[in-house]
């Protein structure tokens, strides 16, 4: 069997190992690791907890380590592109870990602080920079760092990035990158079509490709099963399931931010120490949850899939799919935050009857038939659901895609300018609902000027310009809508 030391790896990474007690390579990093440190391209289709990330790693940090050329100015010898500040996290905690005895430089990048330290840590020149697009490219914008001194581009998680909408911003950064011959490594865990496509845009010819799982199939060492309940009583089969002392170490996955805030709500209420983490919280928040979950203060950790592949944490005893995924190849990226580094899961799935489909194409996607159980009707469960008290908070907005009903269905909006309000209050002259009824041949009520002109006139009466709906100055986008905050956090490692 392969051993790290038959790789021909540096001695200081060779330390850095024994250090953590690895010393079999995965057979991703097998396959990979003597290509890359000969600068060879490569295309791995690996699922996650494979061991990719020491794949090339290991490889570059032998590189550098070679070729000792101090970094440029406002540059970085390596990129690594991620897709959330998780995995951008974890990845250069690995960089640090395998190269502490090397004295490499690593920042990470990502959005939800301000540019100031990201810029201070970025201003000498790093080896290794791992961002994610969004924050990346802010500062590309604002001229606060170059790409020019890049040697090797990785881009990790591919078919998450096209899913996450990443696939336009990547495309830009390459743009910015030295047109100079350099190594790209090219990672997913399935390879759709738009994939298959950008990696032939960014790899060179002729690269060695990696393969060490079929596409999209879920890892072996997981016992799924499914259990079919209606929506209302998934709260109280998850309380069921957590009366189980087996259930240690669990993620329970969640379509929506606040659903996930529901669930973790609901736990604690029936005894369960949970923490929830999304898009929508603090870096501070998301990273407390990560470390009180970690060290088991917590024994259940709500997600939605921004941490289905961001997330490493060994022992997870159990993944829960509260809500099934949209995408079905998210199933697999969920199970795989169980059974990890060879240990065996388990993960269990909630399907309502609106899910059905998702299961079948989920079904589809992973060639398998997983084993299902039926709980619908069950007395007990309708007996905790209705003896269980509300969680509070605001209640979860229905998945209406595809649904949405036509402009003239929409219950009509409140005028403001009218104590009981309406939706009328257009140029057409009809009143809002609720407002007082005009004699013929009165005037309209004085309604104070318009501030933004035509293009506000269709403010909170829902008036016939484009724009209805918002108030204030109401531009052409469609009144009180807020400029999005940009993505973009830091932390030098």
């Amino acid at each position: 069997m392969t051993q790290f030391t038959d790789l021909g790896l540096a001695k200081p990474l060779l330390k850095a190992l024994a250090d953590e007690g690895y010393t079999t390579p995965t057979p991703i990093q097998a396959q990979a690791i003597p290509g890359v440190m000969t600068g060879r391209d490569l295309l791995g289709i690996a699922q996650t907890g494979t061991g990719k990330t020491a794949a090339f790693a290991l490889p570059i940090l032998h590189r550098l380590a070679e070729n000792k050329n101090p970094a440029p100015r406002r540059s970085a010898r390596v990129l690594v592109l991620a897709p959330t500040r998780e995995l951008a996290t974890q990845i250069g905690e690995s960089f640090k870990s395998y190269g502490k005895h090397m004295g490499v430089s690593v920042a990470v990048v990502f959005g939800g602080v301000k540019y100031g330290g990201q810029m201070r840590a970025l201003a000498g020149g790093v080896d290794v920079l791992v961002a994610t697009p969004g924050r990346l490219l802010d500062h590309l914008g604002e001229k606060s760092i170059t790409l020019d001194g890049v040697e090797i581009l990785v881009l990790d998680e591919a078919d998450q990035m096209l899913d996450m909408g990443f696939i336009v911003p990547i495309r830009k950064i390459v743009r910015y990158l030295p047109k100079a011959p350099r190594q790209n490594l090219f990672f997913s865990a399935t390879m759709p079509s738009e994939i298959e496509k950008l990696s032939g845009e960014i790899l060179n010819p002729n690269p060695l490709k990696v393969s060490v799982t079929p596409q999209a199939t879920t890892v072996d060492r997981v016992n799924q099963r499914v259990l079919f309940v209606e929506q209302s009583r998934k709260r109280a089969l998850l309380s069921e399931l957590f009366d189980d002392a087996g259930f240690k170490r669990v993620i329970v996955f969640t379509r929506t931010k606040r659903g996930a805030d529901r669930v973790a709500r609901g736990l604690e209420q029936a005894g369960v120490d949970a923490a929830s983490i999304h898009g929508d919280k603090s870096q501070g928040q998301r990273e407390r949850a990560l470390a009180e979950f970690k060290a088991g203060k917590v024994r259940a950790l709500v997600a939605t899939d921004i941490a289905a592949r961001g997330i490493d944490i060994d022992a997870v005893s159990h993944v829960v799919q509260y809500d099934l995924p949209n995408v079905p190849e998210s199933y697999v990226h969920r199970i795989g935050r169980t059974a990890r580094a060879g240990a065996d899961g388990s993960a269990v799935a909630f399907c309502s009857d609106d899910e059905r489909n998702l299961l079948k194409d989920i079904e589809k996607v992973s060639r398998q038939r997983i084993p299902s159980f039926d709980r619908r009707n069950d007395k007990h469960l309708g007996a905790v659901t209705a003896a269980m008290p509300d969680v509070g908070g605001k209640a979860e907005r229905p998945d209406t895609r595809g649904s949405q009903p036509h402009r003239g269905q929409h219950a009509p909006k409140r005028n403001r300018n009218h104590a009981g309000g309406g939706g009328g209050g257009g140029r057409d002259g009809g009143r809002g609902e609720g407002a007082p009824v005009r004699a013929a041949g009165d005037k309209p009520a004085f309604k104070g000027p318009s501030r933004g002109g035509n293009r506000g006139r269709g403010g909170a009466g829902g008036g016939s310009n484009a724009g209805g709906g918002g108030g204030g100055r109401g531009d052409r986008s469609g009144g009180g809508a807020s400029k999005p905050a940009s993505t973009g956090v830091w932390s030098n490692r």
